[in-house]
């Protein structure tokens, strides 16, 4: 098998048979001749491979597929039109009226949103065991096991080797949400997981410019997920994003290497100041999960949270402080990005639940892009100067 780099380029990318052309063309179509009425009843029935309507499947989308497939060491892939649409199909295929599913987390709000409040409404049962011991994840209705790893937004930790071996003895579906790390860092089935999921809009994408999700697992499960999830919910990922995707999956390896050089000098630099009170990150040795991290990740990505001083205010004075560190919700931009995770991305989730997350009022996170680390170190010491000020005022 060639290595991750040469296949981030060249799996699933040919030239063009009709014109020659080195980068894959955008299928900009919504259905595709069948030539046959027999062969038209066998591709809608699965019994034969190929494009009938663009929903279901694409060519140029086809091929992102298979590169995301081949990084994650997967056999097939699916890709959606959001990272939650990708989520909301694989739940719904899999899960039915008086099945569990349960979840180490904390989770993205929106994951928990959709577990807490959507799936129940369809009669699934939802059970966060982040705090229970591993005896206890899976009982008589657990049919999948939900984990992310580093989480979001606070970066714990969860033993994937763990999680693998708990769902292979009890025959749960285990399901890791691996957009943090990226394949390029941790590659969840290595670990004895089942299924990955991803927002490709953050660090596969890469650019800020696309929005989409994908799932990859085993093949029958996949085709399944495809005819299901896919077929019938219809969150399907449009050719452009597919496009804009690949592209960014070209330069994964290079971007994580940056990504993690500048978080690394971060979240150093944090540690060390007095106007914070922590900082999460698997990578500082002082972090609860950086003996698990360590021989589940190559390296320790992007992201990074701090808890200031001061709470909610410190939090307000430091963001809106920030030059080079723009305020905006999503993460993996080659762009630092900075957002206040109680009043924004996790505001729906009930105060006891942030209170038990560790989504505290002066909770910040980072998604530390691919700039010169010093001038990222130099932002936030201008920013905390602010808050230092302000609390002494």
């Amino acid at each position: 098998m060639k290595r991750f780099r040469t296949r981030a380029l060249h799996v699933g990318s040919r030239p063009d048979p009709a014109t020659g052309a080195h980068v894959t063309p955008v299928y900009r179509t919504s259905t595709f001749a069948y030539g046959s009425f027999d062969r038209g009843a066998r591709m809608f029935a699965g019994e034969e491979s190929g494009y009938v309507y663009t929903r279901i499947g694409n060519p140029t989308v086809r091929v992102f597929e298979e590169k995301l497939a081949s990084l994650e060491g997967a056999e097939d892939a699916v890709a959606f039109a959001s990272g939650m649409a990708a989520i909301a199909a694989l739940t719904l295929t899999f899960l039915q009226p008086g099945d569990e599913l349960a979840f180490l987390g904390p989770l993205y709000g929106g994951t928990e949103g959709l577990f807490l409040e959507t799936l129940a409404r369809f009669g699934i049962q939802v059970r966060d065991v982040s705090e229970e011991p591993p005896a206890a994840w899976v009982g008589p209705k657990t049919r999948m096991l939900y984990v992310e790893t580093p989480t979001n937004p606070t970066l714990r930790i969860h033993d994937l080797a763990q999680v693998g071996e708990v769902g292979r003895a009890h025959g749960v579906l285990t399901v890791a949400d691996n957009t943090f790390a990226t394949p390029y860092l941790t590659r969840p089935l290595e670990f004895g997981l089942d299924v990955v999921v991803h927002s490709a809009t953050k660090y596969l994408g890469g650019h800020g410019d696309a929005i989409g999700g994908v799932v990859a697992g085993p093949g029958e499960m996949m085709q399944e997920l495809r005819m299901h999830g896919l077929r019938h919910v219809g969150g399907a990922m449009s050719p452009e994003d597919a496009f804009l995707f690949m592209r960014g999956i070209k330069t994964l390896a290079l971007r994580m290497e940056a990504h993690c050089d500048g978080a690394e000098a971060v979240a150093a630099y944090l540690a060390r100041h007095p106007a914070v009170a922590r900082v999460y990150y698997p990578g500082l040795p002082q972090h609860p999960g950086h003996e698990v991290a360590a021989r589940q990740m190559d390296r320790y990505g992007g992201m990074v949270a701090l808890e200031l001083h001061g709470g909610f205010d410190a939090a307000r004075v430091f963001l809106d402080g920030l030059e080079l560190f723009t305020q905006a919700v999503s993460l993996g931009d080659v762009e630092s990005l900075a957002t206040h995770p109680a009043s924004t991305t996790h505001e729906l989730l009930p105060p006891e639940v942030l209170e038990r997350q560790g989504i505290t009022p002066g909770l910040v996170r980072l998604s530390v892009g691919i700039e010169d680390p010093r001038d990222l170190t130099e932002d936030l010491e201008q920013a905390l100067a602010r808050v230092e000020r302000s609390l002494v005022s």
